[in-house]
């Protein structure tokens, strides 16, 4: 009888969206921003070879995960082919340095007026990233061979890395556009965009090269564990009780009141960036070794070798070379970004100022040690589960045989939290307004 009940309280949940009028043009300028997004993937640079490029995109991990992001637009080597993604560099840059750098952590303490100050050097940083970043995947595209950007001129160079600035900017202003006026988190959106306009030529890929139907349906069966394996994760948290003594004066005396809440400790607090960071480390000596390597038909040279060790597309044994190492840089990395957010929020110093205290434990160093060792425990199943999920496109090749799908966990990572994210949103929306959510 439960599930007879959620099924039409999920489409009558949307009905009550298109409903309400304020709530209706959040959605339609969210939905209209996304189709300026998909116009924009789709105007090309000039001078690119085209054919070249999907065939380079098809034999890196790196680049094939970098155009699902960016819905195609990479491959195509538009003006959006970077999409937001210097600017997601730029706010780790300053998470990383907020911390280490005084007059950043004094900011970061000023409430919603430091904020905006963080936000404004984070735009600032974000400028000379895109162009650094723009000229160096043009640099390295003009340097393949055969080269698949066929005029290197100064001002030619000079004109698409500004076109390509300018778009990365004018996304983010969008991004920012969607936070204001629309639903969810607009940077979030617009690389969930991409993602999802990405898929369904994956899809289509697959069934042009007439893959196993068997093999397709033991992976479209591991992709969904992986989502429900998400999705569980995403949400799973410990929760850690606290009470707050509070003192009230009223008639000439003084009352001490008493309340309760929790403080929510995910298991998996990094999200996707040490996959992030994982994959870019581990792919970094191979694009180094494509600008020194012999092409193919001439005698290979060490270039090669590093190359073909640190392919993802190998076979085994020696793709283990490539996986292993990778695991554990996720598991390693999943610990250090998960200390460092656990240091910015400075919980135990919160609960004193607000005379909060967790029953059982002292305030003071006796609670910040009490945190350490649950974020440390909790963060050992984060780490090895974004581990497990990190090597899931391997293991789907392997199991299935299916070669033109891949499974990006990646991708699923930013699209489920992006999904759940918005749909809690919404649900807010309709709680406040008396309106059945999604998620009841």
């Amino acid at each position: 009888m439960q599930r007879r009940e959620k099924q039409p309280r999920l489409f009558q949940a949307v009905v009550d969206i298109f409903t309400l009028p304020d709530l209706r043009q959040k959605v339609l300028f969210t939905l209209g921003i996304l189709v300026v997004f998909r116009f924009l993937a789709h105007v090309p640079l000039p001078g690119v070879d085209i054919h070249a490029m999907e065939q380079l995109f098809d034999q890196s991990q790196l680049y094939g995960m970098l155009d699902l992001f960016a819905g195609g637009a990479m491959k195509r080597f538009s003006v959006a082919a970077m999409g937001v993604y210097p600017y997601i560099t730029a706010s780790i840059i300053m998470q990383l340095l907020v911390p280490v750098i005084p007059s950043l952590q004094s900011l970061s303490q000023q409430g919603e007026d430091g904020r905006h100050k963080i936000n404004r050097i984070t735009h600032l940083i974000t400028i000379p990233l895109a162009a650094i970043q723009g000229y160096s995947m043009i640099t390295l595209l003009g340097a393949q061979s055969p080269p698949i950007i066929t005029h290197m001129g100064g001002l030619t160079i000079t004109s698409m890395v500004l076109s390509m600035v300018a778009a990365t900017i004018f996304l983010v202003w969008l991004g920012e556009l969607i936070t204001e006026r629309g639903v969810g988190n607009g940077i979030s959106i617009i690389i969930f965009g991409g993602i999802i306009a990405g898929m369904p030529s994956m899809l289509g890929s697959a069934f042009v090269a007439k893959e196993s139907p068997l093999g397709l349906v033991v992976f479209v069966i591991l992709g969904l564990a992986t989502l429900v394996l998400i999705v569980l994760f995403t949400e799973a948290q410990r929760r850690i009780p606290v009470q707050y003594a509070k003192s009230t004066f009223r008639s000439g005396r003084m009352y001490r009141q008493s309340g309760s809440t929790y403080i929510p400790l995910r298991v998996n607090t990094a999200g996707m960036i040490p996959l992030i960071f994982a994959i870019a480390l581990m792919q970094f000596p191979a694009t180094i070794a494509t600008w020194f390597m012999n092409p193919v038909g001439v005698d290979p040279n060490f270039w090669n070798s590093i190359y073909t060790t640190f392919n993802s597309g190998n076979s085994l044994p020696l793709a283990l070379a490539y996986w292993i190492p990778y695991f554990l840089l996720v598991i390693a990395f999943t610990y250090f970004y998960t200390m460092i957010i656990f240091e910015q929020m400075n919980l135990p110093q919160s609960l004193q100022q607000q005379g909060g205290f967790i029953p059982g434990i002292r305030p003071g160093k006796t609670t910040a040690d009490y945190l350490n060792r649950t974020t440390k425990n909790l963060t050992l199943g984060g780490a090895l589960f974004l581990g497990i999920v990190a090597v899931m496109p391997f293991l789907a090749k392997e199991m299935t045989g299916v070669h033109a799908l891949t499974l990006s966990s990646t991708a699923l990572l930013i699209a489920v939290g992006v999904a759940l994210d918005t749909m809690k949103q919404l649900e807010s929306q309709l709680t406040m307004r008396r309106y059945d959510g999604f998620l009841k």
